[in-house]
């Protein structure tokens, strides 16, 4: 087949008339004389483009060129580099018949593709069977010698940038592994399981990068039957977001140690936010749940609000007070609460949850709410259904944690294994010997075991003694039985916290927390919010 026969037509150019019975290009040759008649005599020699072979320039070309016709795309030609890198082609056989690297590479419907429309189309780094890479370009081809067309193929070996953006890929995976696996370390492996509440939590992180987010969650008890509920956010991505979100964690949990109000601990998390570093900004809630009180006491640094569901699936939003995110300074925070009565759902979440592009975060939050209505079940429960109906799939841009808090409403035989009774302690000394019989009562009421009730009586007449000397009024006993362990907690007019110390042998006093601590599982103090403080301790039940 004579090639000078041949032209390619591409995307916005004019189909040129052949002159005579040649395959010339009559066009180009006005348009280079009249671009060089200028130069005068010495432009006599320049050739023009139809003097050029085509099969020359192909064959030069370190593209890979195959030239089809046909509708069955008979080949007419490959140059040297397509001879090279799949092997010679004989002319006049069928590219599907002869040719499987058309078929490994996708170009047979590509190339129908091209005939029908006489438009050209692309394929970008598609793989072969032996690993190697190519852009292919199918171009339609005009020849009036040809019925039914033709479609140039040139093909471009792109397998070393294949590998290097494979390469950059596999290490933006070890990246992100690294990353999700310091979140996931950071976050707690095993959630605590207060006595009083059912709580489960998810986290996933999200896929808009190879870098995870600082979401984090926790929950502790802290003792008399207490839980604090932590749900924060470090904004920024990375490595370095999540060990800061560590570093707030760990803080977190050692100033809930201290069984202060949520607006003290996030007001030293606040400074200590700053310390950590000053471009990291984090948002947080930190909650207390006490069974006696049926509610979260709360405090919010620039975080989204809680929700919680009513046992008729009402969803009520908690609202002020809220602060400024952490690191930020300057800010007195403050506490609120809401109501967590029996067969209620609290639900702490972050933006990721909520936050979508173009659209306020306050529908999200909506969304969120009308979403819980109608979720029900166990907690774990609770936190699939919330993903579902927010959209959050394993392909979501944001990362998302969430913390569902069950207040259990109990009935029948559970109900019978949790007890509440108190005793105003007044008068004076003779306040002592009235607990004693109150707590033997109440002790022996509940079905002790005799060595316990002895052991409860003991702390009670402990903890009333220890109130009446250092304590002023108003003065309460508060016993309390879970079907893990007994409470026992006196509280005062006095915010002066007892501590243990080391009683020396002619000491008359001293001695009632060393006895405490040695008798019971676990013991501490808090003080109230509305002043004076609550001295209790626990002993764990026998199974």
């Amino acid at each position: 087949m004579n090639f000078t026969r041949w032209s390619a037509r591409l995307p916005g150019t004019q189909r040129r008339a052949a002159r005579g019975t040649e395959g010339s290009v009559p066009a180009a040759r006005g348009e280079y004389g009249q671009q060089l008649e200028h130069l005068g005599d010495e432009t006599a020699d320049v050739p023009a483009l139809e003097d050029f072979s085509v099969r020359e320039l192909l064959g030069r070309l370190p593209g890979l060129v195959a030239l089809a016709y046909g509708p069955e795309h008979r080949i007419a030609y490959v140059n040297d580099a397509y001879a090279a890198a799949f092997g010679p082609r004989p002319a006049g056989a069928t590219v599907a018949d002869t040719c499987p690297e058309a078929e490994e590479l996708g170009l047979l419907p590509l190339m129908d593709q091209v005939l029908r429309s006489g438009k050209p189309r692309t394929v970008k780094s598609r793989r072969t069977r032996d690993g190697g890479s190519y852009t292919v370009t199918c171009l339609p081809v005009d020849s009036p010698r040809l019925d039914g067309g033709g479609v140039l193929v040139h093909a471009a070996d792109v397998t070393d940038h294949a590998e290097a953006a494979e390469r950059l890929r596999a290490s933006e995976r070890r990246h992100r592994e690294t990353a999700v696996t310091l979140q996931r370390s950071l976050l707690p492996q095993e959630l605590e399981q207060p006595d009083d509440l059912r709580i489960a939590a998810t986290y996933q992180p999200g896929v808009a990068d190879a870098a995870v987010g600082g979401d984090w969650y926790d929950v502790i008890t802290l003792g008399a039957g207490r839980t604090a509920l932590v749900i924060g956010d470090v904004m920024g991505r990375g490595v370095r977001a999540a060990a800061v979100m560590g570093q707030l964690r760990t803080a977190v949990r050692a100033y809930a140690r201290l069984d202060l109000p949520p607006h003290e601990v996030l007001q030293l998390l606040d400074g200590l936010a700053a310390e950590i570093d000053a471009s990291q900004i984090a948002t947080c809630v930190y909650a207390i749940h006490d069974p006696n009180e049926g509610k979260l006491v709360y405090a919010s640094a620039g975080h989204l609000p809680i929700l919680v569901r009513d046992e008729d699936g009402t969803v009520r939003r908690a609202e002020d007070p809220t602060g400024p995110p952490l690191g930020t300074g300057g800010w007195l925070h403050a506490s609120g609460s809401i109501a967590l009565p029996p067969g209620s759902t609290a639900v702490l979440y972050t933006d990721g949850l909520v936050e979508r592009r173009r659209e306020d975060i306050d529908e999200g939050v909506a969304a969120l709410a009308r979403a819980l209505a109608g979720a029900s079940g166990t907690p774990q429960v609770v936190c699939d259904r919330l993903l579902r109906s927010l959209g959050v799939t394993a392909e979501h841009d944001d990362d998302v944690a969430v913390l569902v808090v069950q207040h259990p409403s109990r009935k029948g035989p559970d109900a019978e294994l949790f007890h509440n009774a108190a005793l105003e302690l007044l008068g004076g000394v003779e306040a002592a010997p009235r607990a004693r019989a109150f707590a033997s009562g109440v002790l022996s009421s509940w079905r002790f075991p005799v060595e316990l009730r002895d052991l409860g009586v003991l702390a009670t007449s402990e903890l009333v003694a220890n109130s009446l000397q250092h304590g002023t009024p108003p003065m309460r006993l508060r016993l309390r039985r879970t079907d893990r362990r007994l409470i026992i907690e006196v509280t005062d007019g006095d915010d002066h916290l007892p501590r243990r110390r080391r009683a020396e042998t002619e000491d008359e006093a001293g001695r009632g927390i060393s006895i405490i601590a040695t008798i019971a599982s676990s013991w501490g103090s808090r003080r109230t919010p509305g002043g004076g403080k609550a001295v209790w301790c626990e002993f764990a039940l026998p199974d």
